[in-house]
């Protein structure tokens, strides 16, 4: 007889993320710490991983803002070490200017290779706010090529929202709220 699990990954954070702004590269959104970590060989072909995040953010003008899932590997203080690979992203979305505006975004992927050359293939999609109570939807990752992504299954994996801004400024802020993980079998 098989014996099929849904596993939430812990540690869980017992409060929000930190607000982060002045950046234009993609980096750590102010996930909540510590991050959710994967074990080192937890997954196995066929294990599915659910990602789930809301939060918000806040615009000066018209920048553009991507967001994502991404892993890595576990840092000090329940941060990531750095952020290695994304798992899915949204293409760089115009925004008009806002304050505390709400996003929340779903992954789903499956694992069809394990090991130091394992490989994940999945979608989901961002709800961005373009206003305080209407959403935009947004596939990610945007394309069919960035659906299959390389993952070292060997090594622990810190999983967190990323972001990346088209231009630089304290206004341009976002905050993860609420960050969830699961595996299924």
């Amino acid at each position: 007889m098989d014996l099929y699990l849904t596993t939430p990954v812990g540690p869980f954070a017992d409060a929000l993320g930190v607000a982060v702004n002045t950046f234009t590269t993609n980096q750590d959104a102010g996930s909540p710490i510590p991050c959710p970590i994967i074990a080192p060989n937890q997954l196995r072909i066929g294990s599915r991983i659910k990602i789930e995040a809301e939060g918000e953010f806040s615009t000066t003008a018209t920048p553009t803002l991507a967001l994502g899932f991404y892993v890595g590997l576990p840092g000090t203080g329940g941060k990531p070490a750095a952020l290695t690979t994304i798992l899915a992203a949204s293409t760089a979305i115009t925004t008009a200017t806002a304050t505390a505006f709400p996003w929340r975004m779903e992954y789903r992927g499956f694992i069809t290779t394990v090991g130091t050359a394992g490989q994940i293939i999945g979608q989901g999609d961002l709800e961005l706010g373009t206003s305080l109570v209407a959403f935009s939807a947004n596939a990610i990752p945007a394309t069919l090529a960035l659906r299959t992504v390389a993952l070292d299954t060997t090594l622990a994996r810190c999983v967190g929202v990323c972001a990346a801004y088209s231009a630089s400024s304290a206004s341009n802020a976002v905050r993860v709220y609420n960050l969830t993980v699961q595996l299924h079998n």
